[in-house]
Order: structure tokens, then C-alpha cells, then sequence
């Protein structure tokens, strides 16, 4: 298998975590839910996105549903704050990775982290890991136990993707 340092990272961060699981190589990259669940062969619901935003000017991490988009507005509503976008850079200098691949653990410092509640209707969803070809599978409660994450809808009646 090949190396990558965000990779190794996310691994040394999930055994740490107790987390059994193995880190999947992809054939190709897989930046979206879409491309992660063609290629795993499993519901794009089943996907948890990481997503990076600005929550009052400080990076916070939402793993929403591949099937949901984040309703920024709305949740920082619901959180009290204001969500705006992070650019790549901030992504990049907050995590340690790049967008396409960044998952929900291995970062420089714990981020402020919410979880779409709709990812507890699957019994394994699946994670990047680190690099845009790697994905590994986990549970709700793992996910939600690893990042320290608030479990919450990310939009009203969480808005399925486009």
C-alpha cells in the first residue's frame, strides 16, 4: 500500500482512538460522496462528508450525509454562531489535509465538530482518510465518540443533496 503523512496520521489517530478498522487504497480519487459511494458500491447517505467551514471566524468540522447539504444558516442558528466558508488553505493549515480527502481525525488540533444525526440510520458509513483515494468504515457512535462531535440535523429536515 502506499504511504501518505496525512494518511499515517488519521491511522495513528483511530488506533489511539481504539477504532478497528482499515484504511482502503481506491483505484481512483474519490473528492466527492458521489465518486466514494460509486466506488465502494454503497449508498451515498452512507458517506460521511467532511466538510470544514468557519464557525464565528474559527474552523469547525461538520460530517454531514453524503446525501445532505449543509444548511449554514440554519445551523448556526441552531449552534448560536455564523458559519461562512473556509478557504483551501485554511482547510488545509486546520487539518493537515486537502480538500477531497479530509477526515475526521489526524489533524494538528481537535476541531469543533458536528455530526449529521441522519448518519446513525446506517450501520457502517465510511470516512475519507486522509488523501482523496482512502476511505475507512466505522460506526455512528464511533464517529461521533472520535471527534467529540455534537450529533445534530445539518438543515431543516436535512435538505437532500442536489
Amino acid at each position: 500500500m502506499p504511504e501518505h503523512p496525512a494518511v499515517v496520521r488519521v491511522e495513528a489517530a483511530l488506533v489511539e482512538a481504539g477504532v478497528e478498522t482499515q484504511v482502503v487504497w481506491l483505484d481512483g480519487a474519490a473528492k466527492t460522496a458521489v465518486e466514494a459511494a460509486s466506488a465502494l458500491g454503497i449508498s451515498v447517505g452512507a458517506i460521511a462528508n467532511s466538510l470544514v467551514f468557519l464557525l464565528d471566524g474559527e474552523p469547525a468540522l461538520i460530517m454531514t450525509s453524503g446525501a445532505h447539504r449543509v444548511d449554514t444558516a440554519w445551523l448556526g442558528e441552531r449552534v448560536g454562531g455564523e458559519f461562512s466558508r473556509a478557504d483551501a488553505t485554511t482547510v488545509k493549515t486546520a487539518t493537515g489535509q486537502v480538500i477531497g480527502g479530509i477526515a475526521p481525525v489526524g489533524h494538528p488540533a481537535p476541531l469543533r465538530t458536528f455530526v449529521d444525526e441522519a448518519l446513525a440510520e446506517f450501520p457502517e458509513i465510511w470516512a475519507a482518510a486522509g488523501h482523496a483515494h482512502t476511505v475507512f468504515p466505522l460506526s455512528f457512535d464511533e464517529l461521533v465518540r472520535i471527534t467529540g462531535g455534537t450529533v445534530t440535523p445539518v438543515a431543516p429536515a436535512a435538505s437532500p443533496a442536489d
